[in-house]
């Protein structure tokens, strides 16, 4: 018996979702929006972790913005449902063997004194290397909100389409071209050997092209993804830059949930969908775990693929080709993410502080050299958690206070790697130690800091995968590797967000722009499905004309 009727079905409330949901709303369509945990955000939560502090909250899993579209900030309202970011501060790295690295996106002068103390060679090539970014990142930023084109189709639809990306890419240059294959096929590393010579720059730049990925710094492709990580802007213009959404990444998600019951979405947690129905071809509406039936034509679906489609759906309503391509899809991670409460601020040797110092604000690295990074891969891939683990750390609390109302500082390690078997069981014992191993590096150029640690929180791939949908731990829903992009996310002939099934759209991030919090997916998933309906609407009233 079908309990309820809408217009449109998302599946999933992390940000895509209610994304997706908002615009789907904001155009008339009764929406309702299912999510199974107790929570929405998905990965991008802000949550209270510690029993015995529970105004202690942090931002569990993603913990930054970057590359959201100023389009959805300002259609969706979100600055008026809360949505506020604190632009990041510089990148900062203590060295083991004494020393440090700051890197200030907005003081040229700054950061040349910073690098000339490793190399006066990198440090003044470093302007010439921040022009070559914006050069890619002027043919690469437009690119990510536009839809991939179906290559290989010979239908007339399809060939415009991809006549379209090429008329859009037509003032690009010779040399660009070049640069930008070289950046889907080249390592992060080769490509960094190839501007620099300073160990220290090398692997303060490698970071972007690693994180999230199950690739060390030397693995093609590598470069590829740093670039993804340096497209974006927090409203300040800034290549790159990032910021601390106030009220940790869960605000980001509750600001976009608010703007979408604005528009009279509704949304349900501890609403697992079971599965999804489909009649003759067509999608038809869900059923909950519960066994609840909710009915609806239009159905986005945001979840990892080997959900959406290998759990949610028979298989006979897919192509034999769609189903090998996601049985294949790689969603490997070896990520751990460590939350820590802090008594007070890390004092580093190198820069001694009383309180809070401006290398507090940004980013706070543990990844010396690219060959640290690289041996930390080869670890996990050999089968062992990295005996040094590398580390992207940031405190946000200290720019946003609303995290931390008596004080106590939160510091957000996400960190790399572990076997990406790992995702298979828990290995509580085995990830304290790896986060032991980890604590001890930052104690060595900032001593004191272990014994500052009030409280700590860390989850492995397996937690992530069982509590957050993130198959192997990753957040991305699925490798940045060169097979795995553009017209290949998530397969061949389905990377215009619209699925096998009519009716079912994907909006998850395991879809072309997915990775890291842009919504970009759950928005052009909403934009696909609007634009079919317009078309089926056309098509209907020319056939009613003929006949009358």
């Amino acid at each position: 018996m079908v309990s309820n009727q809408y217009d449109a079905i998302v599946i999933g409330g992390g940000h895509n979702g209610l994304v997706s949901a908002a615009y789907l709303a904001r155009s008339g369509a009764r929406t309702l929006v299912l999510e199974s945990r107790a929570s929405l955000g998905g990965a991008a939560t802000t949550e209270a972790p510690w029993e015995d502090a529970p105004h202690l909250r942090v931002t569990r899993l993603s913990y930054v913005m970057s590359l959201m579209p100023p389009t959805i900030v300002r259609e969706l309202n979100l600055e008026r449902h809360g949505y506020k970011v604190h632009p990041m501060g510089p990148y900062y790295q203590a060295f083991p063997e004494g020393g440090s690295l700051t890197i200030y996106e907005d003081d040229p002068k700054r950061t040349h004194e910073q690098l000339a103390r490793w190399s006066k060679k990198d440090a003044d090539v470093w302007p010439r290397w921040n022009e070559w970014l914006e050069g890619i990142a002027d043919v690469m930023g437009p690119m990510l909100t536009q839809v991939p084109p179906n290559i290989g189709s010979h239908r007339p639809g399809d060939l415009l389409d991809l006549a379209r990306l090429g008329w859009s890419q037509r003032g690009i240059s010779t040399r660009a071209v070049a640069d930008v294959t070289r950046l889907f096929t080249m390592s992060i590393a080769d490509l960094l050997d190839d501007w620099f010579e300073s160990p220290q720059i090398k692997g303060a730049l490698a970071v972007n092209g690693v994180i999230g990925t199950w690739a060390g710094p030397y693995e093609p492709g590598t470069a590829y993804v740093m670039a993804h990580h340096s497209i974006g802007d927090v409203g300040d213009g800034q290549l790159g830059s990032w910021g601390y959404p106030e009220g940790g990444m869960g605000a980001v998600s509750e600001a976009i949930a608010r703007s979408a019951r604005s528009f009279g979405a509704e949304i349900r947690t501890q609403a697992r969908v079971s599965r999804v129905t489909v009649r003759g071809g067509r999608v038809s509406g869900v059923v909950l775990d519960s066994g609840e039936e909710i009915s609806a034509p239009l159905v986005v679906t945001t979840l990892h693929p080997k959900i959406a489609f290998l759990e949610h759906l028979p298989r006979t309503e897919l192509p034999d080709d769609f189903v090998t391509d996601i049985e294949h899809w790689k969603t490997r991670s070896g990520v751990v993410k460590i939350n820590l409460a802090l008594s007070e601020l890390p004092n580093f040797t190198a820069d001694p502080s009383s309180g809070q110092a401006e290398h507090h604000t940004g980013s706070v690295e543990m990844a010396p050299t690219m060959e640290y990074i690289e041996a930390a891969f080869i670890d996990a891939r050999n089968g062992r958690p990295a005996l040094l683990p590398f580390s992207d750390g940031v405190i946000p609390t200290t720019l946003d206070r609303t995290l931390n109302p008596d004080g106590t500082h939160i510091m957000s390690l996400f960190t790399q790697w572990v076997p990406a078997e790992w995702a298979a069981e828990p290995h509580t014992a085995e990830l304290d130690a790896y986060a032991d191993r980890l604590i001890d590096l930052y104690d060595q150029v900032a001593p004191g800091f272990k014994s500052s640690i009030l409280h700590r929180d860390v989850v492995g791939p397996h937690e992530m995968e069982e509590e957050y949908g993130l198959i192997g731990g990753n957040i991305f829903h699925g490798e940045l590797s060169l097979e795995q992009l553009f017209h290949m996310r998530p397969a061949p002939g389905f990377a215009d967000y619209r699925t096998p099934v009519h009716g079912l759209y994907n909006g998850g991030s395991a879809t072309h722009a997915g990775g890291g919090v842009c919504g970009i997916p759950g928005w052009q998933a909403a934009r696909a499905a609007l634009a079919d309906q317009k078309r089926s609407s056309r098509r209907l009233l020319s056939a009613l004309g003929r006949r009358s």
